[in-house]
Parts: structure tokens; sequence; C-alpha cells
């Protein structure tokens, strides 16, 4: 199964009790996927010495902030092996491209236009705390407490 861009996925919920890529803070949580890189080795079977690892396609999704912490604009990209997701219910395959940019998941604000260029707030104003002007944001702190 091949992810497209704006396919919302959700996370795997399971605690392995061996290592694995997939963080707690992103488990069971829904997101959006914005990049389909190409297969890597899965980690938790090399941390296990299987011979063979599987490899999987990496995909880097998009997680509302909002949703991970409960406040924060800003969203958060993690790279995740296939077999750490799922479809989130409601979608098919994303085999036709369509999918996420309907406005069916309008409730995050994020279908399609926003992500894109790398705008996170609801308004499209660069607030700041989203890490496209990392710079700027630790010279502004300095300088208010001078």
């Amino acid at each position: 199964m091949t992810l497209r861009p704006g396919t919302r996925v959700r996370t795997s919920s399971a605690d392995p009790d061996h290592h694995t890529r997939l963080p707690r803070y992103l488990r069971g949580q829904v997101g959006e996927i914005v990049y389909a890189g190409r297969e890597w080795p899965l980690p938790d079977d090399v941390a296990r010495g299987v011979a063979a690892p599987r490899a999987e396609v990496v995909y880097t999704v998009r997680f509302a902030a909002a949703g991970l912490w409960g406040t924060g604009r800003h969203t958060v990209l993690a790279d995740l092996w296939a077999s750490y997701l799922e479809q989130a219910d409601g979608q098919d395959d994303g085999e036709d491209g369509e999918d996420g940019e309907d406005g069916e998941d309008g409730e995050d604000g994020e279908d399609g236009e926003d992500g894109e260029d790398g705008e996170d707030g609801e308004d499209g104003e660069d607030d700041g705390d989203d890490g496209d002007d990392g710079e700027d944001a630790e010279d502004d702190g300095p300088q208010e407490e001078r």
C-alpha cells in the first residue's frame, strides 16, 4: 500500500516490548502524509538482530501540535515507517490523489492549502512559533530581555 500526500493516517497505538522508532507521544494520533520517501530497513527489526530486516517506505507525517499536547498553533513532522501507519477512518485508498483536499477534515484547518507552503497558522500569518523563522525567534528573545 502506497500512501499519497494529503492522506490522513493514524499511527499504531501498540506498545511493543522491543525497540521502535514510533515515539510514544505520536501513538494513536492522526496526521497527514506530506511526503512518501524511499524504502529503508525497519529499525525495529534491525535492533532485534533480524538477519533480513523488512524494508518499508518511510513517510513524513504532519501532526497538529494542539492535537498532541493540547496547545500550539504549529505542526510537528515525523518520519515514520509504513508499518506504524494505517489510513484514518473514513478515507479510501488515496490512489486518486484527492484525499485530504476535499474539506472533509476541515476541523484541523489543514485541508491542502496551508501545509504546502510551510504556513501552519489558521490565518496564514507567520506568528514566529512555527519554526520557519527560528533565527528571528531566537533574536527576539534576548532583545526583549535587555
